[in-house]
């Protein structure tokens, strides 16, 4: 049975889940104290995403994970419509911003998220080291936009 928890102390502790999806520790330390954390349970922990707010309309999902041997089983899909469903009160949009991966860009949009901007260089202008996602050098960031009131 799935479960999805708020956690509201000792956020560090999904920090190896969290690493998953960003891999410098320094980065997830920008966002991780002011976000809130979900965790994703089905008998054990599956996945985790961290929201941060952005202005009094807009939300950012800044992190989201899931443990590799449970991916493609909709635990992702999962959180994003448990959190979706979560702000829709409080924000009119959410923007997710990741690589410029086509397996990654197509989950988002499947999940209701449509491309918005591009930010240049941002994976190599803060980051100490390339990042990679599989074979692909990830460079710019693309952000997408989802409207949470549809």
């Amino acid at each position: 049975m799935v479960k999805i928890k708020k956690i509201i102390e000792n956020k560090k502790q999904f920090l190896d889940l969290l690493l998953l999806a960003d891999e410098q520790e320094n980065m997830i330390d920008k966002y991780l104290p002011s976000g809130d954390l979900f965790a994703l349970y089905d008998d054990d922990l599956k996945s985790v995403c961290v929201v941060v707010p952005i202005n009094s309309e807009t939300c950012e999902l800044k992190n989201i994970a899931t443990y590799e041997k449970y991916q493609g089983k909709g635990y992702g899909r999962a959180l994003i419509n448990f959190i979706s469903d979560y702000y829709k009160n409080d924000y009119k949009t959410m923007l997710v911003g990741t690589g410029e991966t086509p397996t990654i860009l197509s989950f988002y949009e499947s999940c209701g998220f449509e491309k918005s901007y591009r930010v240049k260089n941002f994976f190599t202008d803060n980051y100490d080291h390339p990042i990679f996602d599989g074979d692909i050098k990830l460079v710019d960031m693309i952000y997408l936009k989802k409207n949470l009131h549809e």
